[in-house]
Formats: C-alpha cells, structure tokens, sequence
C-alpha cells in the first residue's frame, strides 16, 4: 500500500523534462497499483440488495451505480449488477455484449428465465456479475401488465439463486451485494425493483431542481412499503455533480442534508470530464483514470455504503 508520503518521493524523483502526457500516465499506473492493494472492507453478514432509483434523469443514477459497484469490487466485495433500464447504459458502462437478442433482464422478467441463466461476468473487474439491459425490456412494461405478481418478478429471481443469502445458506461465494439500475421512470421496472430489494440509493445532481419530482419518488417507496416490501427503507441519498466552486451546489447540498440528515452520504460526487468519458471506453471511471477525483469521491462513497451495513 503506498502512502501519500511514497507518491511524494516518486514524484519527487521525476524527471522536469517529462512531458505532462508521460506523468498523467505515471500516475494512472500508481493508482491502479494503489486500487489492487486497497485492504477489503468487511463483508456483509447476508446479499444487500439495493436499488438506484430517481425517475428524474440526468441526475447520475446509472454513473453512480456502475461506479458505487466498481469501487465495492475494489473494496472486496462480490457484487452482481441488474440493469433495469432499456437504454442499457449499465451495461454498456460495464462492457459486456447486450445487443438486441441477448439474454437479460427482459428475458428474466418477461418469460421466467432463471437468473444463472443471464448473468455475464464483466470483463474489467473480476468478482463483478451483470444481468444486462437490452432494448427488448422496452415493451416489457406492457407486457408485465397481464403476468400474476407481476410486481415481484425480480424478487422471485433473485431469491432462487444460491448466491443470494446469508453465509449459512449462500455460503462464501455469495454476491455481497446487488445493486438494481432502474429506468427514469416509476413503472412496472422501478415497482420491481423496489419489492426486490431492501435499500434505496437515491442520487441527486447538485443543482436548484433536485429536490422536483423526488416528493414521487418517495411516495412510491412508501407505497411499495405498506403493501409490498415492509423492509424497504431510504438508506442513501448521494450529490452528484457537485461544483465546490459555486454558491448554489453548496446551498442544495445544504437543503438536502437538511431534509434528509444523515441518509445523505458525507461524500460528494465532483463533476467530472472522466466520469464522463469512461463510458465511451466500456469502463468504470474505477478503472479508466482510478487516481482522477470522481474515481476516489466514489471509493469513498462506496466506503460509507458499505459501513451502513456494518452497523446495521
């Protein structure tokens, strides 16, 4: 594990002729050196499932759910990712093949398919699972309206496979988390998601309409708690695209702690060019630029989620 102290000496050592190019580059290496060595936080007692959810979009929902994943692989987690969103850019986030046809989300609500059945490996980040998103899941909603229980196809999913539990009955090579990429919206797929999972992490862009539509949302979860999923609870509100340099993303983050108090993490998303390109490259902003500002806000992020669990 390198300390600030070693990242001092090493740039301390550096050449002045080498070129801002060849130090990015040095110091992407270090940090992806630094992101294998990183100890493991502990691991929950039982699979969390947790649902990202804000039906207002361009907020950083899907950023931050492929992100908050990869920075819990990093932290030693086992994590399984379900991209409920048709546009499917989880999956494209997260590399793996989700072209029209291929089995997911669609063919695991829709027709029954049992989850082993649909689960991709990522390439990047070993001990990370997706079910992808393709754009057959768009006429899904239609379809779900005529299916009995409609509303709890994804529960039943995710209970009958063995890497869903506790330590007694999953074992060790149990997914220690899974984390649910809803659309922008709050239909059938949000209402799936809510009755299958037990937390919800709401994003929030930093800007003066976060709070609009998010009295809806919550609403929803209130109903899908009296009558559906008496377990489901808020247990994470994240700022995402939070400019210190202005007044007002510093007053919304007030006005949201302020609202919400201590279900908002601590740890503020940067607005971020990388977080932003990493996409584009079929990556994470963990593994494309890992010492950028956006990839450590969310190492930490992902830190703060994993101790709710703990001390729960």
């Amino acid at each position: 594990m390198r300390t600030a102290g070693d990242l001092a000496d090493y740039a301390a050592g550096i050449d002045d002729d080498h070129t801002p190019l060849a130090r990015a580059t040095e110091h992407t290496i270090l940090a992806r050196q630094s992101a294998r060595n990183r100890p493991a936080m502990p691991r929950p007692a039982a699979t969390r499932v947790i649902v990202a959810a804000n039906q207002k979009g361009g907020v950083g929902k899907t950023t931050s759910t492929v992100n908050i994943a990869a920075a819990l692989v990093q932290l030693g987690q086992r994590v399984l990712v379900v991209d409920l969103d048709p546009q499917g850019n989880a999956s494209t986030a997260l590399n793996v093949e989700h072209l029209q046809g291929t089995p997911g989300t669609y063919e695991l609500l829709v027709d029954g398919t049992p989850l082993a059945d649909v689960v991709q490996p990522a390439p990047e980040l070993p001990g990370l699972d997706v079910v992808p998103a393709t754009i057959d899941l768009a006429g899904a909603e239609i379809e779900l309206v005529s299916v009995v229980a409609r509303e709890a196809r994804l529960q039943r999913a995710l209970q009958g496979h063995p890497r869903v539990g506790d330590a007694a009955s999953a074992g060790e090579d149990r997914w220690d988390y899974v984390i649910v990429d809803c659309p922008p919206s709050l239909g059938l797929l949000t209402i799936n998601a809510l009755v299958a999972g037990a937390e919800v992490m709401i994003p929030i862009q930093a800007e003066y309409y976060a709070l609009e539509g998010l009295g809806q949302l919550l609403k929803t979860v209130e109903m899908v708690r009296a009558h559906l999923n008496p377990a489901l609870t808020v247990s994470s509100i994240l700022i995402t695209m939070y400019d210190a340099r202005t007044r007002l993303a510093a007053g919304v983050a007030q006005e949201v702690r302020e609202h919400f108090g201590d279900q908002v993490l601590r740890t503020y998303i940067p607005r971020s060019v990388r977080v932003s390109e990493a996409p584009s490259y079929g990556q994470t902003v963990m593994t494309y630029d890992p010492g950028s500002p956006g990839a450590l806000s969310y190492l930490e992020a992902a830190r703060e989620i994993a101790r709710k669990g703990v001390r729960r």
